[in-house]
């Protein structure tokens, strides 16, 4: 059996002496749809942001694409090819869309069939018509496509959402999931954090449920919707 192509193990994490991660572990395969559930507070954006280098990790283990990346900097992990899309997108506000798109762009893994200009503006359109518009003008909406599509620009191996959907429209949202599975349809490895759980059982094909900085429960969409009872509580649902 490969190896996933990302591995979490045992993580923790502090900020200053507060322990927000005692013992989080996450897998995504090459391919697979993975989400991290949970209420407000447990964990699931330390996560990422250990996973992406920005909280480094006290204890445990990440590796990617086969590398230790535990206490690499972030600029290094992107360059691995992991692209997040930020809590409160976090786009250039000063910027224009087609500059956000660009600024960051790159084919370092030399994909065959890269992400470019063209290929995000086919999935959202809307970019296309607002591309010279500044990122502050953008709708909250427009702003996650935006910043999906920055992500996409540096053709990642794994892409990391944290709150894919959070504070959107439900038309705005419906739209993202349409995105997000149209992304998992060409192979790409997504870890989306949301509390929409609905479009995720749809989608994913693992979910990991976080409950104060541990993992508490992994499994598939089906055995999600059998254990909901006894999850309720975690999921805040």
């Amino acid at each position: 059996m490969s190896q996933p192509l990302l591995q979490v193990d045992e993580l923790q994490a502090f900020y200053g002496d507060a322990q927000a991660l005692f013992a989080v572990g996450v897998s995504v395969a090459e391919g697979e749809f993975v989400t991290m559930l949970g209420r407000n507070g447990m964990g699931k954006t330390t996560t990422v942001r250990s996973i992406m280098g920005i909280l480094p990790p006290r204890a445990g283990r990440i590796r990617f694409a086969g590398q230790d990346i535990t206490r690499m900097a972030s600029h290094q992990i992107a360059r691995l090819g992991v692209g997040l899309v930020p809590e409160q997108r976090q786009v250039f506000p000063n910027l224009t869309v087609y500059e956000n798109l660009v600024a960051t762009a790159h084919n370092r893994l030399g994909r065959k069939d890269p992400w470019t200009l063209e290929r995000v503006y086919r999935l959202f359109p809307r970019l296309q018509e607002r591309a010279g518009n500044l990122g502050l003008n953008l709708s909250g909406g427009e702003q996650q496509m935006l910043a999906i599509g920055r992500a996409l620009m540096t053709n990642p191996r794994l892409l990391v959402l944290d709150e894919a959907t959070e504070g959107l429209a439900p038309l705005v949202r419906a739209e993202i999931w349409n995105c997000l599975a149209s992304l998992k349809q060409t192979g790409l490895s997504v870890l989306v954090i949301d509390k929409n759980i609905g479009p995720l059982l749809r989608l994913a094909d693992t979910h990991c449920v976080l409950e104060k900085g541990r993992t508490i429960w992994t499994g598939s969409s089906d055995a999600l919707l059998d254990a909901r009872h006894e999850l309720k509580e975690s999921l805040g649902v």
